[in-house]
């Protein structure tokens, strides 16, 4: 088997039943993912509600233009945006790109951008990117908490809204841009574990939680269930480059503390990976 194509072995994780992301600091609204195995399981997807509300509508569509501003002239943005253009962050960028002129970006787990400000600064942040990047392609959203209105608003930013919940396991058949600031660790670990081959983890660039700070928390605590939960996570650390985001301003620490993008490069990797 040639060497992009190499499968990287890893055990079958346990079965854990249903668990829940949780964006730190949104409130107390928790959406259920269930863990699946394969993507055959994926669910047809229908918001919690039937209909929109159009004054509802043109308030929150007028809220994320004002947001969108607030961030494009903060800081906060242009720190971002500078580390982005950076060699070592644009090199692994193009790296992943390979021969394409751009990469669709997947956002999982954004939250409700109605109801509270991380999912609506998260959300502005990606938008500002494409239009900022030529190789930001177009933008898929999913969240099972996703209002109509929300949908709608959506829609209206340039946004798609998927009909089916992948449960974050999009393979990468070609190269994608993950957009995933504080999901939980088990949806990183269903996208990781759908991607478990060298030639789609070489299409991934992933911006979420940092997973070194992962790795400390469980050298820390030792449990074995966080262990398993995480189990891919650990694995790909050995060939991860990973780039801390900076938060200059308490305003933006909500939403984006902890974050760093990630590039994977296990080509590099000889063996197969076995825990």
């Amino acid at each position: 088997m040639a060497a992009s194509a190499k499968i990287l072995t890893l055990e079958k994780p346990k079965s854990t039943g249903d668990w829940t992301i949780v964006l730190p600091r949104r409130g107390r609204q928790r959406r259920n993912f269930s863990k699946i195995k394969n993507l055959e399981q994926q669910q047809p997807w229908v918001p919690p509600d039937v209909m929109s509300d159009p004054d509802r509508e043109a308030k929150l569509m007028k809220k994320m233009q004002s947001y969108m501003k607030r961030v494009e002239s903060s800081p906060f943005y242009c720190t971002f945006i500078n580390q982005i253009q950076t060699p070592q962050i644009l090199d692994s960028i193009f790296r992943v790109m390979g021969s394409e002129p751009n990469m669709q970006m997947v956002i999982y787990g954004i939250g409700s951008i109605e109801s509270y400000e991380p999912p609506r600064l998260q959300l502005c942040l990606a938008i500002l990117m494409k239009r900022k990047f030529r190789w930001v392609g177009e933008i898929e959203v999913f969240d099972p908490i996703i209002s109509v209105t929300e949908s709608r608003v959506l829609k209206a930013l340039g946004c798609s809204v998927l009909s089916v919940n992948e449960q974050g396991r999009r393979q990468a058949l070609k190269p994608m841009l993950f957009y995933m600031p504080h999901c939980e660790a088990e949806l990183y670990d269903n996208l990781l574990q759908a991607n478990w081959r060298v030639d789609l983890l070489n299409h991934i660039v992933l911006f979420g939680n940092s997973f070194e700070t992962y790795e400390q928390h469980v050298s820390i605590i030792k449990n074995s269930t966080i262990v398993d939960l995480r189990k891919h996570i650990l694995a790909v650390r050995s060939f991860t480059k990973e780039f801390g985001i900076e938060t200059p301003s308490d305003d933006y620490f909500r939403a984006f503390h902890d974050s760093s993008w990630h590039f994977f490069n296990p080509e590099k990797e000889m063996q197969s990976i076995k825990l």
